[in-house]
C-alpha cells in the first residue's frame, strides 16, 4: 500500500459524491468548525474571501492578513469570526513578523489555506530577486509554512491547502534559472512554474509532516469568472491561451467550464474539511476530489495533474532551494 505521493501513486478520485458543479456551501454542509483556527491568505478578495466565509459561517475563527487593510476590512464588513492583519507575501519580513504575532498568541492553527497568488504579470522581482509569480505563489507559500509549523503542530490534526493551478501544465520547475536571470522572461513560464512548485511543496510536506499529524494538498480552483487575477494580462495572452478568438470573444468551450466564485471556492474548502482525506495527503485535487494524473493529450482545459508537478527527487530538490533562498527551514 502506497503511503506517499510520488510520482502520483495516490492521485485516484475517491468518488466524494461532489463535481465540477458544487460550491463551497456543499461540500461544508453538516459541518462544524468551532472552535478551529483558521489563516487564510488573500482571503479578502475573490475565492478567498469565499473560502473565509465559508469557514467562518461553519464556526472557525478565521484570521486574513492582507497587504491593504482598508480593502480587507471593506470587504469581509459584516462577516463574523474574521479577524485581520496586515501582512505582505511577497516580503519575507513581513511574513516573520505576521508569523510570530501568531506564534505568541500561544494559539494552535487547525487549517492554513495559502490562496494568495498573482497571474500572467510582467516581469518583476521582489527584494531577493525573485521573480513576482515565483515569489508569491510559491515561495511565500513555503516560508509562511516554515514559520507556522509550530502552530499547525500544536493542533494535532492540521491541514495545509496550496491554492495551485491547471497553469502548472504550462511548465515544469526550472531548477537551472527559475528567476530568469539568463533566459528571455515568458509570462507563462513563469506563472507555470510556480504552480509546479506548489504542487512538489505539497507533495513533499505531507512525506515530511504527517508524522505530527499535519497534510497537505495542492488544489486547482478551477477557470474562475469574476476575479482580479487575469488584470494586467493582455487580449493577445488570452488568445494565445486559447481563450479569445480573433475578435477577442471567449471560446464556447472555455465558457463552458467556468466556475462561479461559489464553486471556485469549493474544492479549497472539501480539502480543508473531508473526512475522506483523514489519512490521504500529499495530493493534488480538483473538483472537489482528488485528480486523476493528466492523459497528456494537450486541449484547451484539460484537466488532471502532471507527473513532473510529482517528481519525489524534484519535490526534495525544490525543499532544499527554498530553505537556501529564503534562509527559513521546517522544525521537522
Amino acid at each position: 500500500m502506497k503511503t506517499n505521493n510520488y510520482q502520483g501513486a495516490l492521485q485516484q478520485p475517491l468518488g466524494s459524491g461532489f463535481n465540477e458543479k458544487s460550491t463551497a456551501s456543499d461540500v461544508i454542509k453538516g459541518k462544524d468548525l468551532t472552535g478551529k483556527i483558521a489563516i487564510v491568505t488573500g482571503g479578502n478578495a475573490g475565492i478567498g474571501l469565499e473560502t473565509t466565509k465559508t469557514l467562518a459561517a461553519a464556526g472557525a475563527t478565521v484570521i486574513v492578513p492582507a497587504r491593504d487593510l482598508e480593502k480587507a476590512r471593506k470587504n469581509l464588513e459584516g462577516v463574523e469570526n474574521v479577524e485581520i492583519e496586515v501582512m505582505d507575501i511577497m516580503d519575507p519580513l513581513s511574513i516573520d513578523a505576521f508569523a510570530k504575532k501568531f506564534l505568541l498568541s500561544e494559539r494552535p492553527l487547525h487549517l492554513l489555506i495559502n490562496n494568495a497568488g498573482i497571474m500572467w504579470v510582467p516581469l518583476r522581482r521582489d527584494s531577493r530577486g525573485i521573480e513576482s509569480q515565483l515569489a508569491t505563489n510559491y515561495v511565500g507559500q513555503y516560508h509562511l509554512t516554515a514559520r507556522l509549523f509550530p502552530a499547525l503542530k500544536k493542533a494535532d490534526g492540521a491541514r495545509v491547502i496550496n491554492v495551485s493551478s491547471l497553469g502548472h501544465q504550462m511548465a515544469p520547475f526550472n531548477f537551472e534559472d527559475p528567476n530568469f536571470l539568463h533566459r528571455e522572461y515568458e509570462t507563462l513560464q513563469g506563472y507555470g512554474q510556480s504552480k509546479t512548485g506548489s504542487n512538489l511543496f505539497s507533495l513533499e510536506l505531507d512525506n515530511r509532516a504527517k508524522a505530527y499529524n499535519v497534510r497537505a494538498y495542492s488544489v486547482h480552483p478551477g477557470s474562475i469568472a469574476g476575479t482580479e487575477l487575469g488584470r494586467e494580462a493582455s487580449l493577445e495572452l488570452f488568445q494565445k491561451m486559447g481563450f479569445l478568438d480573433a475578435d477577442g470573444n471567449m471560446n464556447p468551450e472555455v465558457a463552458a467550464k467556468l466556475k462561479s466564485i461559489e464553486q471556485g471556492a469549493a474544492t479549497t474548502v472539501w480539502c480543508a474539511t473531508s473526512s475522506l482525506l483523514d489519512s490521504i495527503g500529499g495530493v493534488y485535487c480538483e473538483d472537489a476530489d482528488i485528480a486523476r494524473l493528466a492523459d497528456g493529450v494537450e486541449s484547451v482545459g484539460s484537466y488532471g495533474v502532471e507527473v513532473y508537478s510529482l517528481d519525489e527527487k524534484d519535490a526534495k530538490r525544490l525543499w532544499e532551494l527554498s530553505e537556501k533562498i529564503t534562509g527559513v527551514s521546517f522544525n521537522i
